[in-house]
């Protein structure tokens, strides 16, 4: 039970960061040369692992959610930070990059939980 649960998180977060990634892409990000099309492939990750969290009992979609969620928190900050591709963002709060942020953070930490669940039950019935 708590598996699906750390399951249904993960997925959240996952769908959370790609609406977020849609919507700027939306109103204007798909104009920026580089960041554009990279926010389309963080829609499309997103909703694909989200798939495979779902219907694939395997480590292998928690490992892929907490390294989308890592990967994609890691760009945020770069962009907050030094810029990114030519881009720098403002850190503003209530804004949607911290909404996606908040949801990138969760695949990370709820993907991992499920990692270690898995194995101790796994550890469990070996022993």
């Amino acid at each position: 039970m708590v598996g699906w649960v750390l399951r249904i998180l993960v997925v959240a977060g996952l769908l959370g960061s790609a609406w977020v990634h849609l919507d700027l892409w939306l109103v204007g990000y798909r104009d920026i040369d580089v960041i554009g099309p990279l926010f389309l492939v963080n829609v499309a990750a997103g909703a694909i692992i989200a798939i495979a969290v779902l219907t694939w009992q395997h480590w292998l979609p928690m490992l892929a959610a907490a390294g989308f969620g890592a990967a994609t928190l890691a760009a945020f900050f770069l962009s907050v930070t030094v810029g990114l591709f030519g881009m720098r963002n403002d850190l503003s709060w209530g804004s949607p990059q911290v909404w996606a942020a908040v949801a990138e953070a969760a695949c990370v930490v709820f993907g991992l939980a499920g990692l270690v669940m898995r194995d101790g039950r796994r550890a469990d019935t070996a022993a």
